[in-house]
This record gives structure tokens, sequence and C-alpha cells, in this order.
């Protein structure tokens, strides 16, 4: 039997057979099994500072059959433009057999996912980052600035739920947020699949969210109780006040979506909380958290239907249909009735 070890060894070793990176993590079935079955792909994200430039030395090293250096630069033109213009900025390249495992990588310019990370601009990486990875490379500290990620991740799902919840809620609350308005939850993916990454990971969920959890409690804005399943019962303040702490918590973009301003910001932190729509913008918790939730779904929608359109086009008409073929049986076999 293969132990952690060696299956992070083999995980790595990935990376010795493509250009550099400057960021690698790899999610999915793998982060939490020692031994995935052969026909589950292995899941990467790589962070480079110049797509152009890692496409083109990654065919050079990995598809001798291509004739000559001009196809080499126009496939990594053509992958890294429409990444760009089209998709969310990420290029995926699916069911790649290495070393006897199936992989599936996707390729990200550094600028872009930093600037996903702290404005959601896309929430479609900064929603893989608010779920537990493995991060293999960080060499630009990523993990430092991926904590402004989780503490809106936090925020955005406090607003969501009811005065009383469990701290399963909460990470599914988090978990969904990236899901909200995905264009594949209707017809491609597993209708349970929040509820299976949560319960499959929940540790994994607990390490990452106990500092923010930890802060919140001590700052009164939630309470904690022990239940007999060792799950926490947890409250929390929905008062108007902590309202505005959550909405100051989330990333520029998404405020300003919702018509929050830099002014009503100002406004709102100068008199520490909010009665009326003088300040916040909205009559009640209720109002906000709405609002919120339109601007997420809105969000999502967006960038998954242009990801999906981006990976046609770059990963092929082949490959992409054996790819949703793949997701919708699984999906049809959640909804089939046992």
């Amino acid at each position: 039997m293969e132990t952690k070890d060696a299956a992070h060894a083999h995980l790595l070793d990935f990376l010795k057979v493509i250009p550099p990176v400057d960021f690698c993590c790899v999610y999915g079935s793998a982060l939490h099994s020692i031994n995935p079955d052969k026909s589950t792909m292995i899941d990467y994200i790589l962070g480079v500072s110049d797509p152009l430039q890692w496409h083109s030395e990654n065919l050079q090293m990995n598809a001798d059959h291509y004739a000559s250096w001009m196809v080499h630069l126009g496939g990594a033109k053509l992958i890294t433009g429409v990444a760009d213009k089209l998709g969310v900025g990420v290029h995926f390249n699916p069911y790649v057999t290495w070393n006897n495992k199936m992989l599936k990588y996707g390729v990200v310019r550094m600028n872009d996912l930093i600037r996903d990370i702290l404005n959601w601009e896309s929430l479609y990486l900064s929603g893989r980052l608010q779920k537990p990875v493995n991060m293999l490379v960080d060499n630009l500290d990523i993990v430092n600035e991926n904590t402004v990620n989780l503490r809106a991740a936090v925020s955005a799902a406090l607003l969501l739920l009811p005065p009383k919840f469990t701290e399963e809620d909460l990470y599914a609350k988090i978990c969904s947020l990236s899901y909200m308005g995905d264009l594949r939850m209707l017809f491609a993916e597993d209708r349970n699949k929040v509820k299976k990454i949560v319960q499959g990971q929940f540790n994994l969920f607990r390490s990452m969210y106990k500092k923010f959890l930890e802060e919140y409690e001590d700052k009164d804005l939630l309470r904690f109780s022990s239940s007999t399943n060792q799950l926490a019962n947890i409250s929390q303040d929905c008062g108007l006040a902590v309202t505005c702490s959550h909405i100051s918590s989330l990333p520029p973009t998404i405020r300003s979506r919702m018509g929050i301003t830099i002014e009503k910001m100002k406004v709102i932190t100068e008199s520490g909380g909010v009665g009326d729509r003088n300040g916040l913008g909205f009559g009640s918790r209720e109002e906000a958290a709405k609002c919120m939730e339109k601007v997420l779904r809105r969000t999502v929608r967006v960038s998954s239907a242009r990801q999906a359109v981006s990976g046609v086009l770059t990963a092929g008409g082949v490959k992409a249909a054996r790819y949703l073929t793949n997701k919708m049986c699984k999906a049809w076999r959640s909804w089939t009735p046992k």
C-alpha cells in the first residue's frame, strides 16, 4: 500500500517533466485518498508568470510529434489567447496519461490567480482555493494571499446562514459559494457534490477556517456549543452592525457589484455600523444577503459559461465531449434513485 509520503512524492514527480511553475496545488479526490483508482483523474492547478512561454516550452518538451517550432508557438498562442479572451484566464488539459495515472492540469497566469483571490472577479480559482487543496509549490506566498479569500468566504457564508446552524452547515455554505449559478450544476455535476466534499474533507475544512472562527468567537460574533456528534452548534449575531462588518470583508469587486461604493464604505466605517439606507444602502440584513447572493450567482454563471466555451476550444472537441459525458454520467447516477 502506498504511504502518504510516497503519494506526495508521486504528485511532485509530475512537476519534473514539465517547465518550472511558481505555484502548484492538487485538489479533488487525490487530496484525501492515498490510493486513488487509476481511472480517477488527479487535478493540478499550475501558476506561471507567462502562460504563452510556459505552454511553448511544455509543447517542446512533451509533444515530439509536432513538426516545427511554429506549430509549437501557434498552439501555445491559441491556448493562451482563448483562455484569456473567452475563458477566465485558466486553460485545463484533461486526460493526460503519465506514469500510469490520469491527470488534468490547469495553467493560469500568476497575476490573474492573485487578482481573482483578492477580488473574486470570476470566483473560479478563488472558489477552488476556498476548499482544501494540497499546495506543492508556493514561490509567491499564495497561502498568505489566500487568507483574504478565506476571510471573505466566511463572511459571505455567515450572511447567508440563519441565526443558528452547525459547523457542517458553515463549511457547506462556504463550499457552495463558487457553485451558485454554475451552469454545470444543472446537468453535469453530482447533486450531492457539496455534501460529499465537506463530509469527505471535514477535518481539512476545520483546519483551514479554525483561526477565523476563533477570531469571530473572540469578538462575540459567533458562539459555539458542543453537540453529541462532536460537531459544533453555532449561533451568530445578526445585527446590522455585524452585517456591515461582514460586507466590509467582501472583495472590492463584489461590493462594487452590490452598489456599495468607497464613499459608502467610509460612512459605514466612520459610523461603526448602520441603521438605515444612508450608510449600507440596504434596509436589512436579509436584503443585503439577497443582493450579495444575486451578485455571486451572476458572477459564477458568467465565468462558468465562459470557461465551458474556452474548454471546448482549447481541449478539443473529442476531449471536451469525453469530459462532459463522464461528468453527466456521474450526475445522472446521483439523480437516479437507488
